[in-house]
């Protein structure tokens, strides 16, 4: 049986994630931090799923701290880490740049030095598509320049994608960076634009859109993220010597005049739209080229954007 560490385990995609280890009989330890970003009977709601399993076992601390991290792990025998904690948000990050550096530099950097004390070889890393910036090149490749970052949570992330490649040359880490484009489904975080726009529907409200509408991004259904990561926890280990950088996207921008009209439909209602300014920090488009992903883990996401929708509307609806 593997033991796999989920960080961040109370989070979107780390509930969705832990839900599908454990179905398939993995053991699977959990830590969050419950951060106050969102609230915490958000991410109570989410573990309740799994909470009681009898091969889950969770802890709640925060990341940044070493000593606490030790401490735990001086009984575990894990055998690979699935490290998505961390301070998500690119408007956010700009209020609070020495925030996102400690949730998630800090915090990679006890990971790693965790998995060095403690023989532990193998990890996936939650990176992001805000590394890439405005890149004007579409789609996005992993090789692509990514020296310009225009957020403080991209460059963290862009800075934890060096610390892995550090620490594997160091130690012989293996290590897979899979960047996420725009993740979403039911349970998603309740400040992204999906879920945000739906509760405003839901109140008869107005949807601020950002720009022209003519903004994209290439929005990737949850569980076909998690298929993505647990592909690359197979290939790590099944290989050694690995270090990589993979894209996990869909592969098709939706306009962000596109993405309301879908919300609209799923939800029923059609909403005012109030136009604003492009924020700080904001990019015009995502788009990930997924052809690395789908040759080397045999990644291909099969959930088009409006059956995504509606799967989020329906899982919505019974919130209400």
């Amino acid at each position: 049986m593997d033991k796999i560490l989920v960080t961040g385990c109370a989070g979107f995609i780390g509930s969705h994630l832990c839900r599908s280890l454990l179905a398939k009989g993995n053991m699977v330890y959990g830590i969050d931090n419950f951060d106050p970003f969102y609230p915490r009977a958000t991410k109570e709601r989410n573990l309740s799923a799994f909470i009681d399993h009898p091969r889950f076992n969770f802890t709640e601390f925060d990341l940044a701290d070493k000593e606490a991290l030790f401490n735990w792990a001086g009984a575990k025998e894990v055998t690979m880490i699935v490290h998505l904690a961390g301070k998500a948000g690119v408007r956010p990050s700009i209020d609070d740049p020495a925030g996102y550096f400690k949730a998630n530099i800090v915090a990679t950097q006890n990971i790693l030095d965790l998995m060095r004390t403690f023989g532990i070889k193998k990890m996936a890393f939650a990176s992001s598509s805000s590394v890439y910036g405005n890149s004007e090149t579409v789609p996005f490749s992993e090789d692509a320049d990514v020296s310009k970052p225009v957020s403080p949570y991209a460059f963290t992330k862009k800075a934890c994608e060096l610390i892995n490649f550090t620490y594997h040359h160091l130690y012989q880490l293996d290590i897979i960076n899979l960047r996420f484009f725009t993740v979403y489904g039911p349970g998603q975080r309740p400040d992204l634009a999906i879920h945000k726009f739906a509760r405003l529907i839901s109140n008869g409200k107005e949807i601020p859109m950002f720009g022209d509408g003519s903004t994209a991004r290439d929005y990737t259904f949850v569980e076909d993220t998690v298929a993505g990561i647990e592909s690359a926890v197979a290939y790590l280990f099944s290989n050694e010597n690995v270090y990589e950088i993979i894209n996990l996207g869909n592969n098709q921008p939706v306009s962000l005049k596109d993405m309301i009209a879908a919300i609209s439909d799923a939800m029923g209602k059609k909403p005012e739209i109030e136009q604003l300014p492009m924020q700080p920090g904001d990019v015009n488009i995502t788009f990930a080229d997924i052809s690395k992903a789908k040759s080397m883990l045999g990644y291909q996401p099969l959930t088009p954007f409006s059956e995504g929708v509606r799967k989020f509307a329906e899982w919505f609806k019974l919130q209400a």
